[in-house]
């Protein structure tokens, strides 16, 4: 083979090589809760701005870059003290499958939590704040002594609140630079991710049943069936979406309470449908209808964020 072509086959070996580190990386990271991280923070800046809180990109893009680091260094700890498991629920994970080193993931997770507590501490206290909230919660309910989430009740308590209070209050609350005078769409997107952020903790679990019962786990799942777990989460779900669709969107001021109503009502409505044509007891089935609920949970910073822009508008 020709000198040419000897490095030609190097490079293409190398970046195959890079391709697959930058995937196993990216699947690490657990993709749609950076999806969801990034969605959330912006959606929560638009309403800020709308406010009359405009903070500039600058501040916006640190703040997402905080908020992913915060993200990576939870969900990659969630794997390495769940690497067993995850063999047996989710062996595609990179550590799990063994494409990432254990002393790697806990570089990246080191890394990341410090280049987001550093940060914070840089953006002011209401940041620090949540920053520091979401990574002790994050350590507590992955890692000994704590580990939350042997305890089904508490796993999912800890898991709403992050979402619910650290990022909905805690990053508007930066990018405003207070907590006073909160908007009233900031207050209903809190009570609505509630109970959202508790079904999505329940329904995580459902297609782990293998491996968190032979680890001694005790999920909600594992103890009161799949099936059972399922309909509970469904009817949290239906509660949540009814509720901001009829009577918060009849008391929520500046904003568009027609976009706003149709919206829930046209989630449920995907919600409901998607439900019916899902069977609990198969995983993969089942990992799709759990994709499409984080899809919903995505949409609604969209369309929250959207009708108080709308109903702002003069």
């Amino acid at each position: 083979m020709s000198t040419a072509g000897t490095r030609g086959t190097a490079l293409a070996s190398g970046a195959r090589a890079i391709g697959a580190h930058a995937g196993g990386l990216w699947r690490f990271s657990r993709p749609h809760t950076i999806v969801g991280t990034t969605v959330s923070v912006i959606a929560l800046y638009a309403i800020a701005a709308a406010a009359g809180h405009a903070s500039g990109a600058l501040d916006l893009a640190a703040t997402l870059l905080a908020a992913w680091c915060v993200n990576v260094a939870i969900v990659g700890l969630n794997q390495i003290e769940d690497v067993e498991i995850d063999r047996v629920n989710k062996p595609d994970l990179p550590l799990a499958a063994g494409e990432l080193s254990a002393a790697a993931a806990k570089l990246i997770v080191g890394a990341t939590a410090v280049i987001a507590a550093t940060m914070a501490i840089t953006q002011g206290p209401i940041e620090l704040a949540a920053v520091l909230a979401a990574l002790f919660v994050g350590a507590a309910y992955s890692s000994p002594p704590l580990r939350l989430k042997r305890f089904p009740a508490v796993a999912v308590i800890s898991i709403s609140m992050v979402r619910a209070l650290a990022v909905n209050l805690g990053v508007y609350g930066h990018f405003a630079g207070s907590l006073d005078d909160l908007p009233a769409a900031i207050w209903a997107l809190t009570i609505f991710v509630v109970p959202f952020s508790a079904a999505i903790a329940l329904l995580k679990d459902v297609p782990d049943i293998e491996g968190d019962r032979r680890y001694r786990i005790r999920t909600f799942s594992v103890r009161l069936g799949a099936r059972r777990v399922f309909a509970i989460a469904l009817g949290v779900l239906c509660a949540a979406y009814l509720g901001m669709a009829i009577p918060v969107a009849l008391e929520l001021p500046h904003i568009s309470r027609p976009l706003f109503a149709i919206g829930h009502l046209g989630a449920l409505a995907v919600l409901l449908v998607s439900a019916r044509r899902v069977d609990p007891d198969d995983a993969v089935g089942f990992t799709r209808f759990y994709m499409l609920v984080w899809q919903l949970f995505f949409f609604e910073y969209v369309l929250v964020g959207i009708s108080f822009l709308a109903g702002s508008t003069p």
